[in-house]
């Protein structure tokens, strides 16, 4: 979340971000909201102070009648801190509730844009696939080699669930490992993270748990919901904590199931294992100081491109527009990879990478002390490493053959165990 007092001082460049953004906010009620919790804490405290005073004089010698007049004070200011108390806390939950409706503030190169479509191409790696024949999409090839099974998925969870088979499950396996194994060259600790995590945590990341469009599935009875990403149980990991300023900047994957409701989806391009219900990530999550979010944000986009090159997937670098940004991100790139099967051949997101700067670690009160010896707000930063349902759809489009089988890309051939997936015959499917 914002700083109230960055809301109320800066109303006008706030007031415009949530324009940009296309989100629906009130500034203007924060900064009221916030003023009211000032004025009415100021009388709170001058209540106590005549409370301390009141206690005090009840030490001294004094008459009867003396005493009670000062116990009916007492009482009297006892019951005036009680209603006060009360009505600040009705305050400050209305503005907690306003206030996490506000976004970060974008980066001022952002582009400014409602849709996916305004978002700027910075950069393209490798060329689109050509074929010499007409190629098929990853539905059609995971049906025909037996690798994806969307029709007993549906049966047994419903739709946009699915079965990886065969030698599916040994590509998702392989593409994991050769994702892990570059973030270990690049010094990640590694986690497989719990899939489950408190309704807190996930309102502390900026995910919203609750209402018809959520994207989240929470678990009735309890105060918890499954996770949508690595970065929700990442973020948390030091939730509540005050860092050393030598341990930062730290650099933590997470390998973990994710959960998505895809609300308010519709009308997106969503075909096969594009858009699902639940699939696998490995996430990378980075806490650090303030002055080093930007350069470490660098850092990690250089890395997914460096784990999509390593494929040999064709894909683009997106500047991603305001609207499109989600509200904790400050900036976010967006790789793309080449589909041949989609819509014809079109790019689709493949992998993200945000810088969130201190508006996560505000809301999860993840600090550290600073050599002034203040406490101050860490930035955290989170990106895709691999996403393996899109990956899988990259992969065997890109890599598919006219004979229909799929060759495995080299990088991952050792770790497969296979160098191509052939068309089964009757006997052996």
């Amino acid at each position: 979340m914002l700083d109230y007092r960055f809301i109320k001082e800066n109303l006008d460049a706030v007031k415009k971000n949530i324009a940009a953004r296309n989100m629906n906010a009130d500034a203007d009620k924060v900064v009221q909201l916030f003023d009211q919790k000032t004025t009415k804490t100021t009388a709170l405290q001058e209540l106590q102070q005549q409370r301390n005073e009141n206690a005090k004089s009840m030490k001294g010698k004094m008459d009867n009648d003396a005493r009670q007049k000062l116990i009916a004070d007492g009482k009297a200011i006892k019951a005036k801190i009680a209603d006060a108390e009360a009505e600040i806390s009705k305050i400050e939950a209305e503005l907690e509730e306003e206030g996490l409706k506000i976004p970060n503030m974008a980066h001022p190169d952002a582009p400014i844009g409602k849709l996916d479509k305004d978002n700027l191409e910075v950069k393209v790696v490798g060329t689109p696939t050509k074929f010499n024949f007409a190629p098929k999409d990853h539905v059609i090839l995971g049906q025909e080699l037996d690798l994806i099974d969307f029709d007993a998925g549906t049966k047994v969870a419903g739709p946009k669930f699915y079965y990886l088979k065969n030698e599916a499950v040994f590509l998702q396996m392989a593409l994991e490992i050769y994702a892990m194994n570059i973030l270990r060259k690049h010094n990640f600790t590694p986690f497989i993270t719990p899939d489950i995590a408190r309704t807190e945590i996930l309102q502390g990341i900026g995910f919203n748990p609750r209402g018809n469009e959520s994207n989240v599935y929470t678990l009735e009875g309890e105060d918890s919901c499954l996770v949508a990403t690595a970065e929700i149980t990442l973020g948390g990991y030091h939730s509540g904590e005050i860092l050393k300023k030598e341990q930062l900047p730290l650099f933590y994957c997470g390998l973990s199931h994710c959960f998505r409701r895809e609300a308010g989806s519709a009308g997106q391009f969503s075909k096969g294992l594009y858009r699902v219900h639940q699939f696998s990530k490995l996430e990378m999550f980075v806490y650090c100081l303030p002055e080093d979010s930007d350069k470490i944000h660098e850092q990690l986009r250089l890395i997914e491109e460096e784990i999509f090159s390593g494929l040999g997937i064709p894909f683009r670098v997106v500047d991603t527009c305001t609207g499109d940004l989600g509200a904790p991100a400050y900036r976010k790139w967006d790789l793309e990879a080449w589909m041949p099967g989609r819509n014809g051949g079109e790019w689709g997101e493949v992998t993200s990478t945000s810088n969130c700067t201190d508006f996560q670690s505000r809301r999860l009160n993840v600090k550290y002390k600073d050599d002034d010896g203040k406490n101050k707000f860490v930035h955290m930063l989170n990106g895709t490493a691999v996403a393996l349902s899109r990956a899988l759809v990259a992969v065997i489009e890109n890599y598919q053959n006219e004979d229909g089988s799929i060759t495995i890309p080299e990088a991952l051939r050792p770790l497969c165990g296979f160098d191509v997936i052939k068309p089964k015959t009757t006997e052996n499917k």
